[in-house]
Order: C-alpha cells, then structure tokens, then sequence
C-alpha cells in the first residue's frame, strides 16, 4: 500500500480533476465519490490532501463514516506525528473537552458587546437617555472580560486547528484583537473616572466618541477574518 508524505497528500485536493484524498489516524482515503467532496471542500471548510484527524474528532459524525471510502494509503509517521505537538496532545489526552474547541462558543460574547458598546452609546446622544449610555457603559466592561476569554480560546484553536501558522486572518485577527482590547480598557478607565464624559461633545469627548465607534468597526473586522477561517470562499 502506497506511504505519502504531507507534500505528496496535498496534490490529491481534487483540484484539476485530481482525486480527493483525506488522512485520518495514519490511514489515506479517497473520498472521490462523496458528494460532500466535491472540489476538494467539504461544508465550506474542511480542504482535501490534508491529515484531518484533529478536524474529524470535533465533527458531528464519528470516523467511522470514512469506512465506507477505500483505503488507498498510510501517511508517513513524521508528517502524521507533526500534526499535533506533544504538549497539545498531552493536554487533549487529559482534558478530553477542549477537542470541541471552546473558541467558536466563547468568541460571540464579545462581538456582541463590543459591537453594542457603541450602538447604545449613539442611541444615548440620539435619545439623550441616560440608561442607554450606562448600558453602553456595562456592555464595554463585558466586552473586555470576554475578549480576554476569547483571544486565549482563539490562539488555543489556532495552535489546534491551524497548527499556529501565520494565515492572513490570523496577522489581521491578533493585532486587531488585541487593539480592540487595549482600547476598550482604556475606554472603561476614562468613562469611570469621568462619567459624563459625553455630556458635551467638545474636545477630548470627541476622542472618547471616536474611540468607542471604532470598537465596532474593529470588532466586524475581526470576526469578518474569522469566519473567513472557518468558512473559506471559494474564488472563481
């Protein structure tokens, strides 16, 4: 039986009427005849000509469901083993919930907040309402909380899915995250230490009022080059 290296296995990504083979647990694939396959994508996600074992035991269905395709190889044990590095194996093998991946739970928390703090803060200067502005207020301190949660979530799925390589979302995503951030704890600092900061837009306000828009433009930005990640499209 046929033994390919990571190299050889991405020339089967059923580009160019090339087959569609997968690696799973050491074992290549050719999932060809699946409609799910076809061109090499499957759900939008998942790219043929790549060891998915990490992707598939986070899948809704069990790796039984590749049984049913022929067998045409065995992937090389160095290109297998560099899939995952020892001490995230360590840590999956111990803490078998962290294979579903906290990230895509915990990274809504602060989209939403984030991308309200300025909503209700508009709402505050277009109503005059005080409570629209003092939710604004709580929505940044959640969004700080949460941001923090989500960026350690999301370099923990990076290291697991993508196996910390330096995508183009990715250089967008950890600058921009930790910016929307930094300037969210400056935000909070500045409006607790002066709560009418939006009584008058004059001055410095309007560099508070500058700053908080920018939190949802950041925050689009950021998930915009998520998903890009997770549901890649197709160019024609």
């Amino acid at each position: 039986m046929k033994e390919f290296d990571a190299d050889e296995l991405a020339g089967y990504n059923g580009e160019n009427q090339k087959p569609v083979y997968i690696a799973h647990d050491g074992k290549v694939y050719d999932v060809s005849q699946s409609k799910r396959w076809r061109n090499g994508l499957h759900m939008k996600r998942h790219r043929a000509g790549a060891d998915l074992t990490t992707d598939i035991q986070a899948a809704p269905h069990t790796p039984d469901v590749l049984e049913r395709y022929p067998q045409v190889g065995t992937l090389k044990k160095e290109a297998a083993d560099r899939e995952i590095p020892p001490p995230l194996a360590w840590l999956l093998a111990r803490i078998p919930m962290l294979r579903r991946h906290p990230h895509p739970m915990t990274v809504h928390f602060p989209i939403v907040f984030m991308f309200f703090t300025p909503v209700f803060t508009l709402l505050y200067l277009l109503t005059g309402l005080k409570s629209f502005e003092t939710t604004a207020y709580h929505c940044l301190g959640a969004g700080i909380l949460f941001c923090a949660v989500a960026i350690t979530t999301g370099l923990f799925t990076w290291w697991l899915n993508y196996m910390a390589k330096m995508l183009k979302p990715v250089k967008i995503k950890i600058p921009l995250s930790l910016a929307m951030l930094t300037t969210a704890i400056v935000l909070f600092i500045w409006r607790t230490m002066v709560p009418d900061v939006l009584a008058t837009l004059a001055g410095a306000n309007i560099v508070y009022l500058l700053l908080v828009l920018s939190l949802g433009i950041m925050v689009m930005v950021i998930g915009w080059n998520g998903a890009a990640m997770t549901f890649p499209v197709e160019k024609e």
